[in-house]
């Protein structure tokens, strides 16, 4: 399969998730639609601001939509229509139900910023930084109903620097998450992958 024949769907919010989205669109992976949690007030006029990916989405010339819920019939509808081969998703921040997990051919992919099973959940970073870990890293899961606990895709580490705080490593997580995303997502397109099932016996909760 050539990487402009899959119809893949990027789902992200935060800034975070910016180096996967290019990353994709870099490596000739562009979604047919970026997929974002709405604008929210900001700042002492509480003006609306466009989440990081919405803005990165109009650089890039990509189509988009923003959601309060992608449990609304409506935008599950519009997902229908589109047909996608793959769901791609990097701190969204809502939760899929059983219906959208399954919609996508081959499913849905996360990255998440932590060396999973080990701090699933919302804060990895914090987590691994407040733990004094000295390896953290990144992982692409195959996303199912429970949180962080599909089969391992991919993973990827990094050496956490001394005194290096959690806003200091995001962006180099994130950096190494784009990477690995487009590894894990061509590997999928040549039916190469191999999920690992996580060990639950070794989870820890950020």
């Amino acid at each position: 399969m050539e990487p402009s024949s899959l119809r893949l769907v990027f789902f992200g919010t935060p800034e975070f998730a910016v180096p996967s989205l290019e990353a994709l669109v870099a490596s000739g992976l562009s979604p047919l639609r970026v997929v974002s949690q709405p604008s929210r007030p900001a700042g002492r006029g509480h003006a609306l601001k466009e989440p990081p990916v919405i803005e990165t989405a109009r650089r890039l010339g990509l189509p988009f939509v923003q959601v309060e819920s992608v449990r609304d019939e409506a935008f599950l509808s519009r997902l229908r229509e589109l047909a996608p081969d793959l769901a791609v998703v990097v701190a969204f921040g809502q939760i899929f139900r059983r219906e959208l997990l399954e919609l996508p051919r081959l499913g849905c992919f996360n990255v998440h910023a932590s060396l999973l099973p080990k701090y699933r959940g919302a804060a990895p970073i914090q987590a691994a930084v407040a733990a004094g870990e000295k390896i953290t890293g990144v992982t692409v899961q195959q996303m199912t109903r429970g949180l962080d606990a599909g089969p391992l895709l991919g993973r990827a580490e990094l050496t956490v620097g001394d005194d290096e705080t959690a806003e200091a490593l995001s962006p180099r997580l994130a950096a190494l998450g784009g990477e690995l995303l487009v590894q894990t997502v061509r590997q999928a397109m040549r039916g190469e992958l191999q999920p690992e099932p996580q060990d639950d016996a070794q989870a820890t909760y950020a």
